[in-house]
């Protein structure tokens, strides 16, 4: 009588209620998958130890352009302040 509603195969890492959302899931054939395991301690040291070469090499990619950019940025704001100044004292009495 509750053949159809009787659950054959179940699975217990699922929880009851997405028992039928995960029904349909399959596993994967033959992908390989690689986790980084908790006792492999030197996983920041590759990149510590390539990060004064690869910071060289981009400063001096772009380092001359963000040099006259600041320039160029700091001499403007420092003439528009003087500008701005030598306008307040010239309407003084």
């Amino acid at each position: 009588m509750f053949a159809r509603s009787a659950v054959r195969m179940a699975r217990y890492d699922v929880s009851p209620h997405l028992s039928k959302w995960w029904k349909g899931v399959r596993p994967d054939d033959g992908q390989v998958t690689r986790h980084l395991s908790p006792f492999e301690q030197q996983i920041v040291m590759p990149w510590l130890k390539t990060f004064p070469k690869r910071a060289y090499a981009k400063f001096s990619d772009s380092g001359p352009y963000l040099v006259v950019t600041t320039i160029i940025v700091y001499g403007t704001a420092a003439l528009s302040d003087a500008a701005d100044a030598a306008q307040d004292k010239s309407y003084r009495y």
